[in-house]
């Protein structure tokens, strides 16, 4: 199996019971999956996206986190800030402004 050059978590708030309670899945973080799946295939980045679990920075969501780069974006909350991050992911850089961790 060839594996991805990139990983994309996008937090969905899910718990242990399975649904969905949190502040990423209140604030519409399922409604970008496919968004960013489609935007990736149409930019020819190799990436695999997945929707987790709580990612524990709820004040700070929608969280999506990049590996291997290890990129946690808080405040993802709109295609335009998403665009701006795959941009970025194209050149293997960071959009500083969304960053929430060093």
């Amino acid at each position: 199996m060839k594996k991805p050059d990139y990983h994309i978590l996008v937090c969905n708030s899910y718990r242990v019971a399975g649904d969905a309670q949190g502040a990423c899945n209140k604030k519409g973080a399922t409604n970008f999956i496919q968004y960013i799946n489609d935007e990736c295939m149409e930019r020819g980045l190799d990436v695999a996206v997945s929707s987790t679990a709580c990612l524990n920075v709820c004040a700070q969501g929608p969280v999506m986190v990049v590996h291997p780069l290890n990129f946690w974006y808080g405040g993802i909350d709109s295609e335009e800030k998403i665009d701006e991050i795959l941009d970025a992911l194209e050149n293997e850089e960071a959009v500083e402004a969304y960053l929430i961790s060093d």
